[in-house]
């Protein structure tokens, strides 16, 4: 049986060797996915110091006091960016540890769709709870 070889002559291209090769990583995508985890990533640790403030401050008030803090513009903003940033690394991560250990094609799609299924239903939960107290919904 032979086999079509489908590849360009290259000898015949005006492409430059780099421009034949690139996006042709591992996934395609393998730079944009890798600072976008490390972007994720400062930014957790920004917004996570700022989510600890915000939790030490409502530490031992009232629950409507504790309502009151969310439903300040910054607060709400902040817990809005920290939940958005999170929820987005999260799934990249898990992303990156199913397709290098998922092998079989059907169970790796299976598995991204559920990771990303998995992480806007979290987020979208928590951007939920968090808009409900800031405009004042729950007291």
């Amino acid at each position: 049986m032979s086999q079509v070889d489908n590849r360009q002559n290259t000898a015949l291209s005006m492409r430059t060797p780099r421009a034949r090769v690139k996006g042709l990583g591992a996934s395609g995508h393998g730079a944009e996915h890798f600072w976008l985890q490390r972007l994720t990533g400062a930014a957790n640790a920004l917004l996570m110091l700022a989510f600890v403030v915000i939790i030490a401050k409502m530490a031992g008030r009232p629950y409507p006091e504790a309502v009151a803090l969310v439903a300040h513009p910054l607060v709400a903003i902040i817990l809005i960016l920290a939940v958005v940033s999170v929820a987005l690394h999260m799934r990249l991560g898990m992303q990156t540890v199913i397709e290098d250990y998922v092998h079989s094609h059907g169970l790796k799609l299976a598995a991204l769709a559920a990771n990303t299924f998995y992480a806007v239903v979290v987020a979208a939960a928590c951007l939920y709870a968090i808009v409900r107290v800031s405009l004042g919904g729950l007291a």
